[in-house]
This record gives C-alpha cells, structure tokens and sequence, in this order.
C-alpha cells in the first residue's frame, strides 16, 4: 500500500506543478512519469539505506535521462519535462524546519536542517550536470561512429 501511495502522491504533485507552471497539455503526462521514475528512484534508495545525497543524486539523474528521452519523442525542450519532475525531490520540508529553527532561536537545529537542503540542491544540481555531460558524450559517439562509417 505504501508504494502505491509514494507512486500516487510522487505522479499527482509533478502533475499538479506542470499545470501551474503552463507547460504544454501534451507534456503532462510524461512529465508525471518523469517525476514519478525520480521519486521512486530516490525513495527506493532511501529505504534500502543510501544516503540523502547519492539518492537525489541518482534520482536526478534518472529524471535527467528520462527528460532527455521525452523531450526527443515529444520534439519539445527538455527544460518542460525537467522542472516539474524535480518537484518530489525539492527539500520543502528541510528548508522549512531550518527557517523555523532559526526564527525560534535553534540555531544548531537550523543549521542540521540547512545542509541537508544545501546537500539535496547540490546533489540535484550534481545529478542534472552529469546527465549533460553523459548526452553530451553519447552525441559525440554518436556523431563520430557516423562519420567513421
């Protein structure tokens, strides 16, 4: 039932941010299983014990390819599918309890809370980088194994 509901919940609230940010009605839906695959990605890794960090990382990633994958199929720009998708992953929780730890003067709580938003940004940050960089390779592959035939 859990897993149901991670899978609901993570497909819902991409869904719900694509139409808050107007992206093209025939790019929610992707854009769901987009954010979807990421969630799942990185509440899979949590559960079996990694880290904050390789989980966002590793979930970024994912989403970064899969962006990739539709953007092609859909002939739309990857940014569409990319945005929304991130939504599961964003630290609203942590960034909340540090401003609130440190309004209420809990400056240590703050800051625990703090770097694991700083921590899940730079991963997602990290993650986004490296799917670049992987297309960008694989296009230079590409493009070579062409030329060489």
């Amino acid at each position: 039932m859990t897993l149901l509901i991670q899978i609901a919940f993570s497909f819902i609230s991409t869904l719900a941010f694509g139409v808050l940010t107007n992206i093209p009605k025939r790019a929610l839906l992707a854009t769901g299983v987009a954010g979807t695959i990421g969630w799942m990605i990185f509440w899979g890794l949590q559960q079996n014990g990694y880290g904050i960090g390789s989980a966002n990382f590793l979930a970024a990633f994912a989403v970064g390819c899969v962006s990739i994958f539709f953007s092609r199929r859909k002939k739309m720009p990857m940014i569409i599918f990319n945005i929304p998708s991130l939504v599961p992953l964003v630290p609203g929780g942590p960034a909340y309890k540090a401003v609130r730890e440190f309004a209420l003067g809990d400056n240590f709580v703050g800051l625990e809370n703090l770097m694991v938003v700083v921590i899940t940004a730079g991963a997602i940050a990290g993650g986004f980088m490296m799917t670049n960089v992987v297309e960008k390779l694989v296009i230079h592959w590409q493009t070579k194994q062409t030329h060489s035939s």
